[in-house]
């Protein structure tokens, strides 16, 4: 589907309703995209924890294909998920029993692992950049980084980045 053509998304809600609510069956549509109209979303990752990758990768790659323009900043503790080194990101310790659960129905419904959609993101123009303090702090150099770190900046280039759009923290 090409920018200019019309998106059209149905949804069927069911006569009998959600939860037991009497809910009529209706379709409604998502209107047109329309690139220049959608504005920018930029996302700042903080957190190293494997559950808060997966939405990264949703929200970049789902912005990206709207045709939002994405600018990522990654600072603290998730810079490990971006280092050419092999990090094993952990979940939180509360979401333990949950863990493997979560792995099968990913795997089950085909879903794409985080790097994978953020890599689509970057090939519809989508950037990320490392934070520059957080970076020195923990001694990482720009080429400790994968390829997908675009440049490493201060958090007021960032801020720059950012004017003018949704800015949202994971």
């Amino acid at each position: 589907m090409g920018w200019g053509a019309v998106m059209d998304i149905t949804y069927n809600l069911p006569a009998e309703g959600l939860d037991g609510l009497a809910v009529k069956e209706t379709t409604m549509s998502a209107p047109a995209v329309q690139p220049e109209a959608n504005g920018k979303l930029s996302i700042i990752m903080f957190s190293g924890t494997a559950d808060k990758f997966i939405p990264l990768g949703v929200l970049a790659q789902a912005a990206a294909a709207m045709g939002m323009q994405v600018n990522i900043f990654v600072t603290g503790f998730a810079l490990r998920g971006f280092t050419k080194e092999h990090q094993n990101l952990p979940f939180p310790a509360e979401f333990d029993d949950l863990v493997s659960g979560l792995q099968r129905g990913m795997q089950a419904a085909h879903v794409a692992p985080w790097d994978s959609m953020l890599g689509q993101a970057k090939e519809l123009g989508a950037k990320v950049y490392a934070c520059s303090m957080m970076a020195e702090v923990m001694g990482l150099k720009k080429q400790d980084f994968k390829p997908m770190i675009d440049d490493v900046v201060g958090a007021a280039t960032f801020l720059q980045e950012s004017e003018k759009g949704q800015t949202i923290f994971i």
